[in-house]
């Protein structure tokens, strides 16, 4: 019994280690984010559309919480039964950004992979224990609407 005790915490550090990592982006359906009274003023900076006008990019601002307030707002194909584009918003943490330098985006097309964005984004680090910079790449597929992300430093 007390081999087992002892080698108990060898087995759990791995799931400690697992629990404690960070989430990092996420994509979500549209909620409450996506209102458009989120829409970060002014909207002809903050919006922007690619794929003769089929996909349309927007910075969303929360308010709250303060290190969580941006988001990404996407709306793109595929189109549903009735005509409307999907809608989705791109956070972390399962909340926001603590900032999005929307202004410095991106994009460029890959016929293979789709839409490609980059886009600087603000994000707590956990090495510093405060917010930091990265960079937030994502590829939107316009055919199926899958968005894949990567964050990198």
């Amino acid at each position: 019994m007390p081999r087992f005790l002892t080698a108990l915490p060898l087995v759990l550090l791995p799931a400690l280690a697992a629990a404690q990592e960070d989430p990092g982006v996420t994509v979500s359906d549209c909620d409450w984010q996506a209102s458009a009274w989120n829409l970060a003023e002014p909207w002809e900076e903050n919006s922007r559309t690619f794929s003769n006008g089929k996909t349309r990019l927007a910075l969303l601002d929360t308010i709250e919480p303060a290190a969580a307030w941006a988001h990404i707002l996407v709306l793109s194909p595929p189109y549903s039964e009735i005509g409307d584009r999907q809608c989705k918003t791109i956070g972390y943490n399962g909340m926001g950004f603590g900032g999005i330098r929307f202004n410095e985006l991106t994009s460029s097309y890959d016929p293979a992979t789709g839409l490609n964005f980059t886009v600087p984004v603000q994000a707590y680090s956990s090495a510093i224990s405060d917010v930091d910079w990265y960079t937030l790449r994502f590829t939107l597929n316009q055919a199926t609407g899958d968005i894949t992300t990567a964050l990198t430093q």
